[in-house]
């Protein structure tokens, strides 16, 4: 069974990435490679002769919205933004499972696959649990990690989100937005952080995809401990998916070159401030830009 409920739900939300990539107004190059769980599809941008970068989306969004978001890598880093096998985009409809590490396996093959025997990573939400999953399957491939929000940590139990239970029923009964913004809310914390683009990604993955409801499991201490990449773990204080007041702790336990940062009074879904996304870049940078002092 493939992902999107009908065709002309696909095309309407290809459309919707095809718009979004022409807004990036950058250059940018399809790639298609082969992996033993099917075709995954890759955006490459950015700055080509910077340090590459393979960037994560979160979970049924689309690496065209995870682009505009995340514009501040454009500058510095060789992108290559993949589409999550299984999730909306151009990659192979195949649904991986969330519970074990083939999201890992998956993620070792597609760097393999692009030529590279390490590379930093970056990702957010399910994008993070990914690149968690990769460093206990992979952690001689991690180069430097940078995970945002990140699922696969700590997650809270389902019934932390059962507040959004309700407006997402209403919205199916109705159709009407002001329940799908409702339902976003207590992952927002205020309307604001809810964009037009965000709005429109979501609304089209929940109307025709199948949306993938589990989070990338807990990833297991001995596994995440092989990993010594230097990697920095930014949690959002008021998320309700992955509270920083249990993601932080875990995360400087389990990993062993971790460095943390609290998005203090945030959500899961937020706005960076531009002294954070230069904290990203600082980081991912970092050894590059001492030696240049």
């Amino acid at each position: 069974m493939g992902i999107y409920k009908s065709e002309k739900g696909k095309e309407a939300i290809l459309a919707l990435y095809e718009n979004q990539l022409k807004r990036l107004n950058v250059k940018y190059e399809d790639i298609y490679i082969d992996t033993s769980f099917g075709k995954t599809h890759l955006i490459e941008t950015g700055n080509l002769s910077g340090s590459p970068l393979l960037v994560f989306h979160g979970g049924n969004a689309t690496t065209a919205y995870n682009l505009l978001a995340c514009d501040f890598l454009m500058k510095d880093f060789h992108i290559y933004a993949v589409d999550t096998i299984g999730h909306p985009g151009k990659s192979a409809e195949v649904s991986l499972s969330h519970q074990n590490n083939d999201y890992g396996k998956w993620a070792t093959e597609v760097i393999e696959k692009l030529g590279y025997e390490s590379i930093s990573c970056f990702g957010g939400s399910f994008g993070a649990g990914i690149i968690a999953k990769t460093m206990c399957v992979a952690p001689q491939k991690m180069e430097k990690v940078v995970l945002y929000v990140p699922s696969g940590i700590s997650n809270a139990p389902a019934i932390k989100s059962m507040n959004m239970m309700l407006p997402m029923i209403m919205y199916w009964i109705t159709h009407k937005d002001k329940w799908l913004r409702k339902c976003m809310l207590p992952m927002a914390i205020v309307e604001e952080n809810i964009t037009d683009d965000i709005f429109e990604t979501a609304k089209l993955s929940i109307v025709f995809s199948r949306v993938k409801t589990g989070m990338p499991s807990n990833v297991k201490a001995e596994d995440m401990e092989k990993c010594k990449a230097p990697t920095l773990v930014m949690a959002a204080e008021k998320d309700c998916l992955f509270p920083a007041k249990h993601v932080i702790p875990r995360a400087k336990k389990i990993i062993d070159n971790c460095t943390t940062y609290l998005l203090v009074s945030r959500g899961h879904m937020h706005f960076l401030t531009e002294n954070e996304k230069k904290m990203i870049v600082d980081f991912l940078y970092k050894e590059e830009r001492q030696n240049e002092v």
